[in-house]
């Protein structure tokens, strides 16, 4: 088992280390901004929720495929797109909306030291 990784689900992914740094991240630029109150740390909580929905999306993409086979009836298969797809569309759209609600947006230091994303970081 050595080199396995754990599958995710939601309750590992909210104790995700990078799920900490990135709730941290967006909840210091909130106070930077001088942004303030109870409802915009609500805001960031969803945020996060809609982060964990994203990824187990992403993981269910990565392990059916973008076409799932279903039945159809007792000897009848078919191939139809995976549904994840379409609400990953959506789940993105909506995190969009929270930041640009809580006006928060990439620092100039953001993703210095970072590696540019590969293809596996997104399915």
């Amino acid at each position: 088992m050595g080199g396995e990784k754990m599958p995710k689900t939601k309750k590992n992914m909210y104790n995700d280390e990078l799920y900490f740094k990135i709730r941290q991240d967006l909840l210091d630029q909130l106070e930077n901004n001088g942004t303030v109150g109870k409802q915009y740390e609500d805001m960031i909580e969803d945020y996060m929720n809609f982060w964990v929905t994203k990824n187990l999306l992403q993981e269910d993409i990565k392990k059916r495929g973008v076409t799932v086979k279903y039945q159809n009836g007792k000897d009848q298969w078919g191939h139809k797109k995976n549904d994840s797809i379409a609400e990953l569309v959506k789940v993105n759209a909506q995190m969009l909306k929270i930041l640009s609600e809580l006006n928060l947006k990439p620092s100039k230091e953001s993703g210095k030291n970072e590696p540019a994303p590969s293809e596996e970081d997104y399915y």
